[in-house]
């Protein structure tokens, strides 16, 4: 059975990003992720705000953001490797990972944050993998948070993928007001993930977070509804 891909948009969206967004095509729904939404978006658009909607109405929340925290904690391989690539000038006077010091390096760099990606990559989806095996195994409903999950190509592990967007304009001052960053600093490390509206091309469906707490959370209702409507449906006919 086909389940066509749906959209949902907030009515406070740009109409030019809107325009950017076309219906995909029709999919067939995986076996691995059945029970897994793949929950991505641009950076400072809301995904973690999504995360914790769908976590209070009964889904495990797997964050991908604090997974990359764990890998790299204190006394971790994941932090040794840093050290020995980039030195310990990547570190807090406690021996912890400096985030802020690396965060700089790392967007400045594309090749810096290649290197970071090598040595966080492999050790955040074996935890992810995990997470998405439990999922099927204990059908238990679950979003995986992932911030790079198209820039990774992780999309062929879920047959479900919401992005979160929020208009250019807006995407720079939420950034710039909570990361406390310059607007050349919001425009390098926006430039340095995949545009926003490229991906909700790519997505199951599209939350548009240009709105207020309210508008969001009747977005992901309705995305739940959809989400929960289609399995149970595919689980009837197949």
């Amino acid at each position: 059975m086909k389940v066509a891909r749906g959209r949902i948009g907030s009515a406070n969206s740009t109409a030019e990003a809107r325009s950017q967004v076309t219906q995909p095509e029709p999919y067939i729904p995986a076996e691995l992720s059945d029970y897994c939404i793949g929950l991505t978006g641009g950076i400072a658009c809301g995904k973690s705000v999504v995360g914790r909607l769908l976590e209070d109405q009964g889904l495990v929340r797997v964050d991908a953001d604090q997974v990359a925290r764990d890998v790299v904690a204190y006394g971790s391989e994941g932090l040794a490797e840093i050290v020995e690539i980039f030195g310990e000038r990547c570190l807090t006077p406690e021996g912890g990972l400096d985030r802020a010091t690396m965060g700089q390096r790392v967007f400045a760099s594309s090749e810096d944050r290649a290197r970071l990606g090598a040595i966080l990559h492999p050790r955040i989806w074996r935890e992810l993998s995990t997470a998405m095996k439990l999922a099927k195994m204990e059908r238990r409903e679950t979003v995986i948070e992932i911030p790079l999950l198209f820039e990774n190509g992780r999309e062929s592990h879920f047959n479900t993928i919401w992005v979160v967007a929020v208009s250019p304009a807006l995407q720079k001052l939420r950034l710039a007001e909570r990361d406390g960053l310059t607007p050349q600093q919001s425009e390098q490390r926006i430039a340095s993930q995949m545009d926003v509206w490229e991906k909700a091309q790519r997505a199951s469906f599209v939350i548009t977070n240009d709105g207020g707490l309210e508008e969001l959370k009747k977005q992901v209702d309705n995305g739940l509804v959809n989400w929960r409507a289609c399995r149970a449906l595919n689980r009837v006919e197949g």
